[in-house]
Parts: C-alpha cells; sequence; structure tokens
C-alpha cells in the first residue's frame, strides 16, 4: 500500500545519473551565494535600525516599513516575474535581478531621508522578487528528486546565512565608517557575485544536467499552457494549498526576530548598535542552522514514508511555539536568550518539507511558477506583514510585548500542516493521475 502511496517523482530516480556532475554544485555554490547577497542586501538594514531611528528621528512603524517593503514587493510581484522568467530564460534573469538590487542597495547608501530610503527599499524588493523562486528552479532541475527537501532547506538556508552576514558585517562597518558605507559594502559584493554568475552559468551548460523529469518537459511548456491549466496545475489540491498557507504563516517568525533582533538587543540588554547586531547574527544563524538540519532530517525520516514530511512540518512549528514562548516570557539574561536561540533554530524548519511537498505535488515543467505561488504565499502571509506589524504593536504595548505574540503564528501553522496531512495520500494519487492523463 506504500507504494501507491509514492511521490510520482520518486519513479524518476533511477533514470538520473547517479553520479552528479562538479558543475552541478558550481551552479548551486553561486545560485546560493546570490540569495546570500540578496540577504544581505535586504537584512543590513536591522542592523542599522538604531542609527536611523536616531539620526531620522522615525518611529518603529516607521522602520518595519523599511523593512516590510521588501518583502511585500517580493509578495505582489514574485508570481508574474518567475512567469516572466521561464519565457525569458532562468539565468538571464537571475542575472538581471540581482543587478537590480544590488545598485537599489546602492542607492540607500545615498538616500538623505526616509521617503527616499523607501523608495530605494521598494527597488531592492523589486529586484529580489522571483530570485528564491526562480534560483530553486534552477537548483532542483540539476539535481536528483531524492534530494529535494535538503536541497530546497539548504537553499533556503542561504537566506538565513545571508541574514547573519548582513546583520554581523554590515553592523561592523557601520560601527566604524557609517550605516552609508554598511549599505555600500553589500551593494559592492553583489555586483562582484554577477558579474562571477554571467561569466560561469549558461542555459546551454546547464542542459546537460537536467533530471529525467525536468528534461523531459520541453522548453517553455509550462509557459504555453493555458492560465486555466496553470492554476489547474499550481491549486490542483487541498494538501499543496496548505503547504503555501502553512509554510507563509510559520515564516512570519523569522521575518519578525531577523528584523527586530538587533533592536531588542539594544533596547532590553544595553548593548550598543554594532554589538546588537553581532549578537542578533549568531541567534539568526541558528536559524539557517536550524533550516538545513530539518531539512536533512525531513528527508532522512521520510525516505519510506513520504506522508512523515507533514510530521516534521508538525514537530517544528510546535516546537518553535513552545520555545519562543517560553523565552520572551523570561527574565533578561543568559537563559532567556538560550530558549530565544533554540526557538529561532526550529523557526523555519518547515521550509524544506514545504518545498519538497510543492515539488511533488506540481509537474516539473511548472515548479518555477509553484516555487513562486510558494515565494507569494511566504511573503504575503509572513515575510511582508511580519516586521510592520510588530512595529506597530510595538509602538502601542512596547517591543517585548510585541514579540511574545509572534510565536502563535507557528501554532496556527502547525494546524495548517495537520489538514493537509490528512488529504496528502489521496492528493497525490490525484496528481499522478493527472500527470498520466496528461502524458497520453
Amino acid at each position: 500500500m506504500l507504494m501507491q502511496h509514492a511521490e510520482p517523482t520518486t519513479g524518476e530516480i533511477s533514470k538520473v545519473r547517479g553520479d552528479v556532475r562538479a558543475y552541478a554544485w558550481v551552479v548551486f555554490a553561486l545560485t546560493v551565494g546570490l540569495l546570500l547577497s540578496d540577504y544581505m542586501s535586504r537584512q543590513v538594514l536591522n542592523a542599522v535600525f538604531p542609527m536611523l531611528k536616531a539620526t531620522w528621528g522615525l518611529s518603529d512603524t516607521q522602520l518595519g516599513s523599511l523593512s516590510s517593503v521588501v518583502a511585500l514587493m517580493v509578495g505582489v510581484l514574485t508570481f508574474p516575474l518567475s512567469v516572466l522568467a521561464d519565457r525569458w530564460g532562468r539565468v538571464k534573469s537571475i542575472i538581471l535581478m540581482a543587478a537590480m538590487w544590488s545598485i537599489a542597495t546602492l542607492g540607500c547608501a545615498i538616500s538623505t531621508n526616509f521617503g527616499e530610503m523607501l523608495i530605494a527599499r521598494a527597488f531592492v524588493g523589486i529586484g529580489e522578487a522571483a530570485y528564491g523562486s526562480v534560483g530553486i528552479a534552477v537548483v532542483l532541475s540539476i539535481f536528483p528528486a531524492r534530494l529535494r527537501a535538503t536541497l530546497t532547506a539548504a537553499f533556503m538556508a542561504g537566506g538565513a546565512f545571508g541574514s547573519v552576514m548582513g546583520m554581523a558585517i554590515g553592523g561592523a562597518v557601520a560601527a566604524h565608517l557609517g550605516w552609508r558605507e554598511a549599505f555600500g559594502v553589500m551593494a559592492v559584493l553583489g555586483l562582484v557575485l554577477v558579474v562571477a554568475y554571467r561569466m560561469i552559468v549558461t542555459e546551454k551548460r546547464l542542459a546537460p544536467l537536467q533530471t529525467a523529469g525536468e528534461g523531459a518537459a520541453k522548453p517553455g511548456l509550462g509557459m504555453r499552457m493555458s492560465f486555466r491549466a496553470l492554476m489547474k496545475g499550481l491549486f490542483s489540491t487541498k494538501s499543496i494549498v496548505c503547504a503555501y498557507v502553512g509554510s507563509g504563516f510559520h515564516l512570519l517568525v523569522p521575518a519578525a526576530l531577523w528584523a527586530w533582533m538587533p533592536s531588542f538587543l539594544n533596547r532590553y540588554y544595553g548593548m550598543a548598535p554594532g554589538k546588537a547586531a553581532l549578537g542578533a547574527a549568531v541567534l539568526v544563524m541558528a536559524t539557517g542552522l536550524g533550516m538545513v538540519v530539518c531539512g536533512s532530517l525531513t528527508d532522512r525520516i521520510s525516505r519510506n514514508a513520504r506522508d512523515r514530511k507533514w510530521l516534521t512540518a508538525i514537530a517544528f512549528c510546535l516546537a518553535c511555539f513552545t520555545l519562543l514562548a517560553i523565552g520572551f516570557r523570561m527574565e533578561a539574561g543568559p537563559m532567556q536568550l538560550a530558549l530565544i536561540g533554540a526557538g529561532m533554530f526550529f523557526s523555519a524548519g518547515a521550509t524544506g518539507p514545504s518545498g519538497a511537498m510543492v515539488a511533488n505535488l506540481t509537474p516539473p515543467s511548472i515548479h518555477a511558477s509553484a516555487f513562486a505561488t510558494l515565494t507569494l504565499a511566504n511573503n504575503l502571509l509572513g515575510l511582508a506583514p511580519a516586521a510592520i506589524l510588530t512595529g506597530i504593536v510595538a509602538d502601542k504595548i512596547g517591543l517585548l510585548g510585541a514579540l511574545q505574540l509572534v510565536p502563535f503564528a507557528p501554532l496556527l501553522a502547525a494546524i495548517v500542516f495537520a489538514i493537509g496531512k490528512r488529504n496528502y495520500s489521496s492528493d497525490l494519487d490525484r496528481v499522478a493521475a493527472l500527470r498520466e492523463e496528461a502524458s497520453h
């Protein structure tokens, strides 16, 4: 009975070459490198929150809007820009996007007031809008299907590590040279990676590495299908909708904590901005490590029972809720920081399982669009509202009070994942039938 409910993609494994070419790992490294730049450009802002607040007299709501506007642009534009990337070419689109967010980050460095900074940050978001979905589509297309949860988690963990680097490096540069120079350093690093990617990665060199499933799809197939057929593929089952929604809700926690931890340490632990940024970076590192570990653990646990990935997602969300709910109600001190760090370890743990669910429940020909939909849900339900909602509440009841409410988001995500698990086996059969029908 177990084989009847296995993911449709697992049968492709035997068709894929056992060896993964070194070039595939080079592409993976460069693609993750750009994701690091993406999040370094995005999160360097959080390291200089205290400086901007002092320089321009900004409220927490205004500070939160500078962070949330990036995720808002990503959420609104990720789907249309990902569809365009499928048509125009994923590699060319990646290069254009990375160049745009790097130049926009340079614009942040020369901003003279809140309005100019807000516009520059919006363009950072426009540049980053489709990168996550297009980048992961490139990575998954050149590796075996059995590694999907691990690769998805490892790729998305680049966001956490990029945030760590953005906070740590940005905080150090800002402390010694000023906040404008912190943005400038991030912009230069991004442009250097753009040049490297342009020189090394091409569609022609990627083609021989495509997996059996991806290679079987004719180029542009996902784009030539009708809008109705595309929507049917993206929202064909209850379980995939739950994967989108649950993933979005659970990412509200890391987004809120990444944005506000430097300010939390500055206000409640009396740390200077540079030291607070470094301390927050250490805690954010826990999120990145957790994403990789949780993704790998999910692949191992669900190897012979595919619906277990839903159980791991639920477990990670409940662990995050419990640890953070207790942590933020403790007195300031080492024990509080230890519990917050442990909670952050699990705060994005469902990222790998969610990505694997989406890949398994959609045809390879529309994976870029499917991950764009996942990115849309992640941003509109979690990443975009997190910072500004926390800021709005903080202006009313204080930052600590606002952070005490944040852990309830993964509790809601766990409920959504539980609903998805109930439908997963039957939905896999339905998707398999649709694929069989489409192949004839």
